[in-house]
């Protein structure tokens, strides 16, 4: 279940608040604290999976890309700060980011290559909110892995069944395939 902490925070005080080595983890959406869902252990797998592949591919094209452990994703100007469960970061173009080096935070969409989210018990965040907030900062591609069928009908479809959705920015918008 998803809890929010109730008072408003800009993102420098959730980073300030933000507790070292929680099990959980939190999400800061428009000033509200939210404690993120613990993932399951086929969630847990395949995000393992995702990025083990993305990383082969990587390597095998030898592309200038990492895949960080942790990350936040700050979408300017708001107050929010996403933890995404796959990123795939630019290092050329990180370089550039104010506060990567100490804190691991990405506010600049172009330092970004691909966000993957695996889909759980909270879906619309995952199909509206941050894929509103993703083509807004220009990420050139997002994917959504719904392996349980979860999303609401009008993204997965009727009957509802395990759904992955790659979304590719496309005049700034996202094109769903």
């Amino acid at each position: 279940m998803i809890q929010t902490i109730p008072k408003l925070v800009t993102f420098d005080e959730f980073i300030e608040w933000y507790p070292e080595n929680s099990v959980h983890h939190y999400e800061l959406r428009n000033g509200l604290i939210v404690e993120m869902p613990l993932p399951t252990g086929k969630h847990s797998d395949l995000g393992g999976f995702l990025t083990a592949e993305l990383n082969f591919e990587i390597r095998r094209l030898l592309l200038p890309y990492s895949i960080p452990i942790e990350c936040l994703v700050r979408p300017y100007p708001h107050d929010s700060g996403y933890d995404p469960d796959v990123i795939v970061l630019d290092k050329i173009a990180v370089k550039s980011e104010p506060r990567w080096a100490k804190e691991s935070i990405i506010t600049m969409g172009s330092s970004i290559r691909l966000i993957v989210e695996i889909v759980s018990t909270n879906w619309h965040d995952d199909y509206a909110l941050k894929l509103d907030t993703y083509e807004a900062m220009g990420i050139p591609e997002y994917w959504i892995a719904d392996y349980l069928g979860l999303g609401g009908r009008r993204y997965i479809g009727s009957p509802k069944l395990p759904t992955f959705s790659v979304c590719r920015l496309v005049d700034g918008e996202y094109q769903i395939s």
